[in-house]
């Protein structure tokens, strides 16, 4: 059933503060996965980034490959 602003009169007052909570919640949730994948997309590529920088540095010879690695798994989670 569509339920539109005008037909809140015929409501009483316990429905509208449902209808407006889980719409509410809805929103929350929405805005919540949107922000979420936004975060997950801008972490993925500032590492791809740094990927980059520190093979640059590797092939200039600025920092020793052993280096490089250990930079590079320094910010990740031990999976053993």
């Amino acid at each position: 059933m569509l339920t539109t602003l005008a037909a809140f009169e015929s409501l009483d007052g316990g429905q509208v503060v449902a209808i407006i909570a889980v719409g509410g919640g809805m929103c929350i949730a929405i805005i919540g996965m949107i922000s979420s994948a936004f975060n997950r997309n801008t972490r993925i590529k500032e590492f791809e980034q740094s990927r980059r920088e520190i093979a640059a540095y590797v092939a200039e010879g600025s920092i020793t490959p052993e280096d490089a690695a250990k930079m590079l798994d320094a910010g990740r989670k031990n999976t053993k």
